[in-house]
């Protein structure tokens, strides 16, 4: 497996994953199919200029294009100060076969190394298993239950966070 930065043409994955009932049960719905390029423009420019890391999981390194998801690391304003975000998505032929804790474990790495980003929160559904499983396996620590907003909507989540510094190779 391998981490790549989100191209241009990953629009198909990108309708793939947010316009899907199934892979956006617990992000309240699927989100319309307009707008998806736009999406990917913003993210590939977030991306380039290294603001937010969006990688593309690329199992076969002989095909970069083919994508098994994506696991992204972000910065933003939560209750007045500034959290580092991580949050992924694996598409269903991929899932439960360890994939997304592979690219989580592997992003987290990333940013133990970069060392920029300090303490690491993820927000997955509460009726999420397979997320908050992921958090749970690789040492994140549950704070809390919340509500976060998502695409206009409010999710009820589990609040987790590790420091990737504590993450050994």
């Amino acid at each position: 497996m391998q981490l790549r930065d989100v191209r241009f043409g990953d629009v198909d994955a990108y309708v793939r994953m947010r316009c899907d009932p199934a892979m956006m049960a617990d992000l309240g719905g699927p989100l319309p199919r307009e707008g998806m390029e736009e999406k990917v423009r913003r993210d590939v420019r977030n991306a380039e200029s290294g603001t937010q890391w969006i990688k593309m999981i690329v199992l076969d390194e002989m095909a970069p294009g083919e994508t098994a998801g994506t696991v992204t690391l972000w910065s933003h304003a939560e209750d007045g100060e500034q959290i580092s975000e991580i949050g992924w998505m694996v598409l269903p032929e991929f899932q439960g076969r360890g994939v997304g804790k592979q690219a989580v474990r592997a992003l987290v790495e990333l940013a133990r190394d970069d060392g920029r980003w300090g303490l690491v929160h993820a927000f997955p559904a509460t009726a999420n298993a397979p997320s908050n499983g992921i958090c749970r396996s690789l040492g994140f620590r549950f704070l809390e239950e919340r509500d976060v907003a998502f695409a206009d909507r409010v999710l009820r989540t589990s609040h987790w966070v590790i420091d990737p510094r504590s993450v050994r190779v």
